[in-house]
């Protein structure tokens, strides 16, 4: 009986191992690690100069180094580029680093793996040969085939976005990140350029100038536009050619960073080098001195990039510094600090690597147990589970409560948010089971649950590929219904997981015949689950009807049949079958935990499923991946038909027992 227990114990970390593992390989990159002849890490001293750095950027003031991260996360799919210097040295780049190779070193960035590529069939049709069916591409190994898949995109743009097919799809998202990567090694271009102004030095040959300069006699230039037009006359040549000259570097310099603050207070969108450039050149600016200041600043930074990094330190920190004090005094730099100290910590990592530590304590302790190992040792393993899983939680809730500080809302605005705060409330009422129960059982689901939540997360931040932290449509942004209705509604989804979660426990742990103390065991499961149910029925009855007060406020009607509102509805009532079937004695222990097993497809539907649908006014949160939820879906029918057929030969066998018992009786008769 020993061994059937350890054979089915290790069927299950198999397949948890399994499934961790293929998720960690589907967010790993892919392909030999690339070669870049002459690359040169920047110092920890710089990147984080340039860090400081505040930046515009999906409606908010971020730094740098979170522009960096999401742009890098945009286009290649991951947050580091693996390569190997001269000496066969590898180097991992990580975002802040990368775009500074943008920006500062592009003929090096070229030739980084910057490009994700999910299907090398998009790579064969733009003429280029693929290297895999899934890899990482330099811009310099697909700049050849760019004026093909320009052109390629544009035809597919005008399909249907249904009707496309994945290769279709592809070559859109490719040729759109390609794109936007030509304008971030472009944007500093004319620093380092400069503009030719021919025939203005005195013997009649060219003179190199600055973009900066050329903005100082933006009134002279204005007033001989002016004549020419007055006058009927054609702007000299090599006025026209400086024009030119202004224009295509200030049109490249208007995508990428948008790092300038706005002269005034009163406006709040801020402008980019481009920008900077224009409003000097069109006389938009009443004091145009601080925009050409600004301009200069870049020019000195970028040129001095091409020195020692030491020497590139002293006028990059001045450009960072000049940017810095403008964004304190518009009150503009008061998270970017914490959010710099949230990028650098890793919170959700460290947090995942503590549920795995935990998981794998905790499962060494029930391997031991079924052995009929020591006491003690069980004893030591079970209390640095619970020790790293108690770490993890706490990096958790530090990960929240920075970003509520940094976001300056409550925890919950977007699904993102959802997923690490039911993976936060989830762990913690484990952790409270566990305090009340002591069976060890709560103790292990902890880790289970908190590695599969932060492994979800990850995920879905890699496939969106957007920063949550961002200011959120006009329809949420308020903080008093954020705090009531969004949140009590999300911890009705972690209540709901809950109880499906201590039902998938029950029925393994009865199926299988595992633990000690079964029936005792049991006993307290079913108890927890019974509560669990009932939290999750208030929550989720509460927030749906605060959700209806904001819609009538926000949308002019208490209820419209949404599709988030209909799954609200959804969980809501079947919560109240489960507890009325419970107490007219329909269903008993075996048909409780199978109904509420289907809990989880009930949540899952509400919280994640109708993000799909494509309609409704929660039109705030759609994502690409169905194909995970269906997975989940089978996973749980297949956990349930599981446990019915349990449940039929646990029948099978009472009655058999039965007739066994009956036999004597009737002989004796």
């Amino acid at each position: 009986m020993i061994w059937a227990r350890v054979v089915a114990f290790a069927m299950i970390l198999l397949l948890l191992v399994t499934l961790f593992f293929y998720m960690v390989n589907d967010m790993t990159p892919k392909g030999e690690v690339s070669k870049v002849a002459g690359y040169k890490p920047w110092e920890k001293e710089t990147i984080e100069i340039m860090n400081r750095l505040p930046v515009q950027d999906g409606g908010r003031v971020k730094p740098f180094s979170s522009h960096a991260a999401f742009t890098m996360l945009r286009l290649r799919g991951d947050r580091a580029i693996a390569i190997t210097d001269d000496s066969g040295k590898k180097i991992s780049i990580k975002p802040s680093a990368w775009l500074m190779d943008c920006l500062f070193r592009p003929a090096l960035a070229v030739e980084l793996p910057t490009f994700r590529v999910d299907n090398s069939t998009a790579i064969d049709a733009i003429g280029l040969k693929s290297q895999s069916r899934r890899d990482r591409y330099s811009y310099k190994q697909l700049e050849q085939g760019i004026p093909k898949l320009f052109e390629l995109a544009q035809s597919y743009e005008k399909i249907e976005e249904k009707s496309r097919d994945a290769v279709q799809k592809q070559m859109i998202d490719l040729a759109y990140n390609v794109r936007n990567y030509q304008f971030l090694i472009g944007y500093f271009g004319f620093a380092r350029s400069a503009i030719e102004m021919k025939g203005a030095a005195e013997d009649g040959t060219s003179k190199v100038t600055d973009f900066s300069t050329v903005m100082a006699t933006a009134p002279m230039i204005l007033e001989l536009i002016q004549k020419s037009r007055s006058s009927g006359e054609a702007l000299p040549p090599n006025l026209e050619a400086l024009l030119q000259q202004v224009l295509d570097g200030a049109n490249f310099a208007k995508f990428g960073v948008v790092l300038f603050s706005p002269d005034g207070k009163e406006s709040k969108d801020w402008r980019s080098a481009g920008d900077r450039i224009m409003d000097v050149m069109a006389s938009k600016l009443e004091d145009p001195q601080t925009a050409i200041d600004d301009i200069k600043s870049v020019e000195s930074a970028v040129r001095s990039s091409s020195e020692s990094e030491a020497a590139f330190r002293k006028p990059l920190a001045a450009m960072v510094e000049r940017q810095v004090k403008r964004a304190e005094s518009r009150g503009e730099y008061r998270a970017v600090p914490a959010e710099n100290i949230y990028n650098q910590r890793n919170f959700l990592l460290n947090a995942m690597i503590l549920f795995l530590l935990g998981l794998v304590l905790a499962g060494g302790m029930w391997l031991l147990k079924v052995m009929d190992a020591p006491r003690r040792l069980c004893s030591i393993l079970y209390w640095s589970s619970v020790a790293s899983s108690a770490a993890g939680l706490l990096m958790m809730v530090t990960a929240i409560s920075m970003r509520c500080y940094i976001m300056w809302r409550p925890p919950v605005g977007n699904l993102y948010d959802t997923i690490i705060f039911i993976c936060t409330v989830v762990v913690a009422v484990f952790f409270l089971i566990e305090f009340f129960t002591r069976e060890r059982i709560a103790a292990t689901l902890a880790p289970l649950m908190g590695l599969g939540l932060v492994l979800l997360a990850r995920r879905f931040e890699v496939g969106d590929a957007k920063d949550h932290m961002d200011p959120l449509i006009a329809v949420l942004n308020s903080n008093y219904w954020l705090t009531t209705h969004v949140i009590t509604v999300t911890m009705g989804y972690a209540a709901g997981l809950l109880t499906a979660f201590l039902s998938i426990t029950y029925v393994l742990l009865r199926g299988l015949g595992l633990g000690t103390n079964l029936k005792k065991l049991l006993r307290q499961l079913t108890v927890a689950a019974y509560g669990c149910l009932c939290l999750t029925l208030f929550l989720s009855l509460v927030g749906t009807v605060l959700g209806g007060i904001w819609a009538n406020d926000s949308w002019g009607r208490f209820w419209g049949w949404d599709p988030k509102e209909n799954g609200a509805l959804m969980i809501v009532l079947w919560s109240l079958i489960m507890l009325h079937a419970r107490l007219g004695g329909i269903i008993r222990e075996w048909g409780f935990h199978l109904c509420s097993m289907f809990m989880a497809c009930v949540v899952s539907f509400s919280w994640w499923h109708v993000n799909f649908l494509g309609v409704g006014l929660h039109n705030y949160g759609f994502t690409s991946g169905k194909s995970a939820i269906w997975l989940f879906y089978a996973m749980i029918l297949t956990l349930i038909l599981f446990g019915v057929a349990m449940w039929i030969v646990e029948k099978i066998g009472e009655q058999k027992n039965e007739q066994a018992a009956a036999l004597p009786a009737t002989s004796e008769t």
